[in-house]
């Protein structure tokens, strides 16, 4: 059975208030032509789980988009900061749950593992735990040590664009994984954007997603930019400017154009 999807489709499948999980990182292989297209969709009070995000959390929270964000890091690193995700958190339209990165993959990997926490190390020292409460203490039960424990995170579900996928689901990712394929073994479901289908016949690499773990495939070419998706186009400097110019007229110009 094919999997294959219209992106308006994909995005119809998501309810507003859902709990996201955007794969890449920064403006590397995030899934920007699903952003656009749940907001053109205007879905609402969406919550996401990313643990390095730029452009796709700014365009989220530029359109009214997002209620909550559980994230390491949000903003565009060398290029600027990320303007209308700070606007929003600042004027309380956005309710931030402060990770650091890796803490946002124990609470995913917590969510794999069917458990309701998960232990972390390295918080010794640090004022997070005490700040956010996000990250509690616990003795251990082996070494009576204080431990540092994070809630689990269950995404309803998970976007991630692909370089390669099939029409069964199965999909393939050239270069850097980042946390992806812990966010797709961690979700209630799974929608995939891919620069490239083929046939699940033509394989000639491994792919590293199993088809059975993904509801539905979308083919997005270029659905990673204007930020890069290796080694097929790297970060359009040029457009992220312009967006970090006037974020408001750059959307207005993208959600006008509907992606297929």
């Amino acid at each position: 059975m094919s999997k294959l999807s219209s992106i308006q489709d994909a995005v119809q499948s998501i309810e507003n208030g859902a709990l996201l999980a955007l794969g890449g990182n920064a403006l590397h292989r995030s899934p920007i032509a699903f952003v656009l297209e749940l907001i053109r969709q205007e879905k609402k009070d969406l919550s996401l789980i990313k643990t390095a995000g730029a452009l796709d959390v700014d365009l989220l929270a530029l359109s009214k988009s997002i209620r909550s964000v559980y994230a390491g890091y949000i903003g565009f690193e060398m290029l600027g900061l990320a303007q209308n995700y700070r606007k929003g958190v600042q004027n309380g339209e956005i309710t931030v749950y402060e990770h650091a990165c890796a803490s946002v993959i124990a609470a995913l990997r917590a969510s794999i593992y069917g458990v309701s926490f998960q232990p972390i190390n390295g918080f010794d020292g640090s004022s997070l735990p005490e700040l956010t409460g996000l990250i509690k203490w616990i003795s251990c039960p082996f070494t009576n040590k204080k431990t540092a424990v994070v809630a689990a995170l269950k995404p309803d579900v998970t976007i991630i664009h692909t370089n390669i996928a099939d029409e069964k689901g199965n999909a393939y990712i050239d270069g850097s994984v980042y946390e992806d394929l812990i966010m797709v073994k961690a979700a209630r479901r799974t929608i995939i954007t891919t620069e490239k289908v083929i046939s699940s016949t033509d394989w000639k690499e491994k792919p590293q997603i199993p088809g059975f773990l993904v509801e539905r495939v979308v083919h997005a070419e270029k659905g990673a930019a204007p930020g890069s998706c290796a080694p097929l186009y790297t970060i359009d400097d040029h457009e992220v400017h312009s967006y970090l110019k006037n974020p408001k007229k750059y959307l207005e110009r993208k959600v006008a154009v509907s992606h297929v």
